[in-house]
């Protein structure tokens, strides 16, 4: 295994997935050939939360698992064009790549979509061993909410040498993950994960301080609370508040969170406030739901500081 440099680094583990999706030019017709068009793309949140930061000059490792079809080059291709380390990637023999399908009709719905991604649990806990070094050498390690008994061995076993960062990815998910809290030194949940991680509502200002302290109670160090339209909460023990940035034009709101998570790493690796970070993190996903790829293209870091220093900030802090 290695390791590019010997540069701290940041580490991101889980599914890419290889997306073809599908628009219909005219009334959808099942069971017919739809003239329309076909739009292939590298997805999954935490290949996209990888190359989210590196695309910001953080030095970002991603370990995955492909197969060594075309799809699987082409993941690899995109990964190496943005700076993005995949070379601790598993590549199966003869494996196909995660892959989504989807169709979408006239409307941009989609009426249709095959999910391809049983190569991910192919992904053993040997293979995992053999990257030990690249996982206890990480700055911080991020995960999603995939596969809670393979995240399991994985916090358990890797405790202590280093720092776990979730993205619940999803409500449901996160219920499948929330008797791991206490392994995570930070976690970033949207508000209705975050509903589902302490149990009860989060809908006032108040409700999410009740979740900061009680994610905090079970050990979290930092806790990240998406609040849509009102903002993200934060609470490291020492600072908790809620920052907002200036109204904007939203296009695709889709990859915003996974842009956000990215931000906290960048801000991480470059040691910067919590709030600073909240700040940055936040102008990654304004930046990204400006565009209409889920990642935007022009992402980097001079634009990511620019829009820090030119929003509108509205902060509150709480004592």
């Amino acid at each position: 295994m290695t390791m590019e440099n010997n540069k701290p680094y940041a580490l991101v583990f889980g599914i890419a997935i290889y997306d073809i999706f599908g628009f219909s030019y005219a009334t959808y017709r099942p069971y017919d050939s739809n003239p329309g068009k076909v739009k292939v793309s590298c997805g999954g949140v935490c290949r996209n939360i990888a190359e989210n930061m590196s695309l910001v000059g953080t030095n970002t490792q991603f370990i995955s698992i492909l197969g060594d079809d075309e799809k699987g080059k082409d993941i690899l291709r995109q990964a190496e064009k943005v700076g993005l380390d995949m070379s601790n990637t598993l590549i199966v023999h003869g494996g196909s790549t995660p892959t989504y399908m989807a169709i979408l009709d006239e409307n941009g719905e989609m009426v249709s979509a095959v999910v391809d991604t049983k190569l991910a649990n192919e992904f053993s806990k040997e293979a995992l061993s053999e990257r030990a070094s690249i996982i206890e050498n990480a700055e911080y390690m991020f995960l999603g909410a995939d596969n809670p008994p393979f995240i399991e061995h994985i916090v358990t076993t890797y405790q202590g040498k280093t720092k776990f960062v979730l993205d619940p990815v999803s409500a449901a998910k996160a219920a499948r993950i929330k008797h791991l809290l206490h392994y995570f030194h930070t976690v970033k949940p949207n508000r209705h994960e975050a509903e589902v991680l302490c149990g009860f509502e989060v809908k006032t200002h108040e409700d999410a301080r009740k979740a900061g302290a009680y994610l905090r109670g079970l050990g979290v160090q930092n806790v990240f609370i998406s609040l849509d339209v009102d903002g993200v909460y934060y609470n490291d023990g020492k600072e908790e508040g809620i920052i907002k940035a200036n109204a904007l034009e939203v296009i695709n709101v889709t990859g915003a969170g996974d842009a956000f998570v990215a931000g906290i790493g960048a801000g991480y690796m470059a040691n910067k406030s919590t709030v600073e970070i909240v700040k940055y993190a936040i102008a990654m996903s304004n930046i990204t739901i400006a565009h209409e790829e889920t990642i935007n293209p022009n992402m980097a870091a001079d634009l990511v500081e620019a829009y820090v220093r030119e929003a509108q900030w509205q902060c509150t802090t709480f004592e």
